[in-house]
């Protein structure tokens, strides 16, 4: 029985200091706060996280900015393409007039041709059939002429960029020469 009682006072005392370890636990977070507290402070807490903000709104400025700036270059990309589209259309367009007046001409042209071919064979060659002969071919000579002015303006407008020329039907730019270096 003895063995029992020294059993129960081991365990009574065991739980007594557990209970005095429990509370000193439960005070030494407390304490430990409040010496993080005097140290840091709520202020020192506060200060770095709004550091921390800081960096990421100016991190979230500086992509903001870069991200405006590539929008500003494709809208600049996108216009500049939208320019060249349309001017290749116009370009097409008076291809494709300076075609149907090529093949226009060019039926006239075999058509008076064959005329004046058969009166030619038939010893029937009249003045005025030789002509309209000439009169299709001036206005075959005319669309050809037409058609290789169109091209040449096509050609000149994509070479101006590159010299740095106004394009046909522009005033060229002149520098001024002092009368100084003209003598």
């Amino acid at each position: 029985m003895s063995d029992i009682s020294e059993l129960e006072r081991r365990i009574t005392a065991a739980l007594e200091r557990i209970g005095k370890g429990l509370d000193r636990m439960a005070a030494e977070p407390a304490a430990a706060a409040e010496a993080t507290a005097t140290v840091a402070g709520p202020a020192g807490v506060d200060e770095g996280l709004q550091a921390a903000l800081d960096e990421e709104r100016t991190a979230n400025a500086q992509l903001s900015a870069r991200l405006r700036a590539v929008k500003e270059r494709e809208a600049q990309a996108v216009a500049r393409l939208e320019a060249q589209v349309a001017r290749m259309t116009r370009q097409l367009d008076v291809q494709g007039l300076d075609l149907q007046r090529m093949r226009k001409t060019t039926v006239q042209l075999r058509e008076q041709l064959r005329v004046l071919r058969e009166a030619q064979t038939g010893g029937q060659a009249d003045p005025q059939m030789i002509n309209k002969a000439m009169l299709a071919e001036l206005e075959a000579l005319r669309a050809t002429r037409l058609s290789e002015t169109a091209e040449l303006d096509e050609i000149l407008a994509e070479l101006a960029p590159l010299i740095e020329m106004p394009p046909t039907g522009a005033a060229p730019q002149t520098k001024e020469v002092p009368d100084d270096a003209r003598a």
